[in-house]
């Protein structure tokens, strides 16, 4: 195909995928651009990125790449008019990427992974051979092994999607078994405990970036993983100030390659924000649920279940988050805490005027954030 090149500017109109639907090969040109160095374009979409559009139309303004919107830049292509379709993809950048724990999360990036065709080869890496063998013909991954060994030696990306408990152990194993240039990545939400166990230097001289994905579900398994889980949402990477600032980049452009809008947070801050923003409404979700008595569960309407939606998670997975980060969460309580007895004052004083101040607030922020 034709491979034109031109330059891009920063605009801030927005198309998202929705808008972009997908374009027969057979009918597409290619173009490839060149971001000015100030625009930030490089850092974000990398100087391979493809853009293709049909022939018969020109762009302006896209906000779009692998598969969704990115949030902060949009390259506006000085042709006109603008195209009715057209979608940004990315130039295959891994030859082999290792996903340990191939669950709802590590399948949602092998999913990812494929759909995008990002990679050579994605390798699901566990212990139950029927699990992974259900992921590859679900097309998750394109191998499995029940080695983690075995698994990772030829990887040049590897995804730790364990519980946090063990992703410790599973880091140290990968590291002293994958190639020296390998990148190893987690999911885990939790990154005190496991940054400043891992923020020595690891076997074979292999970099560990953390990353949280701030998207999932109270289901579990592979065969709940969807290819967009990762579009339009926020993964927080967590490095420390002796991390390679190569290695984050690549973990952020990896992150961004899934749809992913990434930010960057100490390990400490991501807690003390995560104990907050996940942590503790998990806990209020499961005590609602839990307060509950049995014979009044067939009363239940839209209210408390959506609600108390998050108390189905994993139990076993929840047990060792809120344990890792009990620090956080126990003064996040507090807090909730006296948001309660506010609530419970109110209501024993009769004062109308507080409740309905601290049922604004709250609607206002609930609003705040959509649907």
């Amino acid at each position: 195909m034709h491979l034109t090149r031109f330059s891009a500017k920063v605009n801030s109109i927005a198309l998202t995928r929705h808008e972009l639907p997908a374009i027969p090969q057979t009918r597409t040109k290619k173009y490839r651009y060149d971001s000015p160095s100030h625009s930030g374009l490089d850092n974000v979409l990398g100087p391979t990125t493809i853009i293709r559009i049909p022939p018969t139309y020109s762009p302006t303004v896209l906000q779009s790449y692998s598969p969704t919107v990115l949030q902060s830049y949009a390259p506006t292509l000085l042709q006109t008019p603008r195209p009715t379709n057209a979608t940004i993809t990315w130039m295959k950048t891994w030859k082999t990427v290792a996903i340990i724990g191939v669950g709802l999360i590590g399948g949602s990036i092998g999913l990812a992974l494929r759909r995008g065709k990002l990679a050579d080869r994605v390798i699901g890496v566990g212990r139950d051979l029927k699990k992974l063998r259900r992921a590859r013909r679900l097309g998750i991954v394109s191998d499995v092994s029940g080695h983690l060994e075995q698994g990772v030696r030829d990887a040049d990306l590897v995804v730790v999607c364990t519980p946090v408990a063990s992703i410790v152990e599973h880091v140290r194993r990968v590291a002293a078994a994958c190639p020296r240039q390998a990148l190893i990545t987690d999911v885990g939400s939790t990154k005190s405990t496991l940054v400043a166990a891992l923020n020595q230097k690891l076997l074979g001289g292999v970099t560990f970036v953390g990353s949280h994905p701030l998207a999932g579900s109270e289901k579990a398994g592979c065969e709940n993983a969807w290819d967009s889980l990762f579009d339009g949402r926020i993964v927080i990477v967590t490095p420390t100030p002796s991390t390679p600032e190569s290695a984050v980049r690549q973990i952020v452009r990896f992150w961004r390659q899934l749809g992913a809008e990434v930010r960057r947070m100490s390990p400490r801050d991501h807690d003390r924000a995560i104990a907050v923003t996940s942590h503790v409404p998990h806990l209020v979700a499961s005590a609602l649920a839990a307060s509950t008595s049995a014979e009044l569960l067939p009363l239940v309407a839209t209210g408390w279940a959506d609600t108390t939606r998050i108390a189905s998670g994993d139990v076993r997975l929840w047990e060792q988050i809120l344990m890792h980060n009990r620090g956080h969460v126990l003064k996040s309580l507090d807090k909730f805490e006296k948001m309660l007895t506010a609530l419970r004052s109110s209501l024993e004083s009769g004062k109308p005027r507080q409740l309905k101040s601290i049922l604004a607030k709250g609607k206002q922020h609930r609003d705040t954030v959509g649907s």
